[in-house]
């Protein structure tokens, strides 16, 4: 599915509620974590054909990362049916962000 950047709660709320697996990268232009899972995660997204994949950028949506309890970048959160499944902070590498998302 297409990688979608989302700014506000309204926009992913509404996205959780049409979709059955999203799974949100919470991360900042600034952090060097975050620059390296950003690739891996464009990767997963064009590979994982039933989930939708969104970011965040924190600086520009921080009322959705509080909404969240976003304290450290990156964060993964995956949701099912719209409920928080899990979530993982730090860097992933391909691997295990795949396994994180099953």
């Amino acid at each position: 599915m297409e990688l979608l950047h989302v700014k506000t709660i309204e926009e992913l709320d509404k996205l959780l509620k049409s979709n059955k697996s999203v799974v949100v990268d919470f991360y900042a232009e600034w952090c060097g974590p975050c620059k390296m899972l950003a690739p891996i995660f464009e990767q997963v997204s064009s590979e994982v054909k039933d989930t939708q994949f969104i970011k965040v950028n924190v600086d520009e949506a921080s009322e959705v990362a509080n909404k969240y309890g976003v304290r450290s970048i990156p964060t993964v959160i995956s949701f099912k049916d719209g409920n928080l499944d899990k979530e993982n902070t730090g860097f992933m590498s391909k691997d295990v962000l795949l396994d994180f998302i099953k």
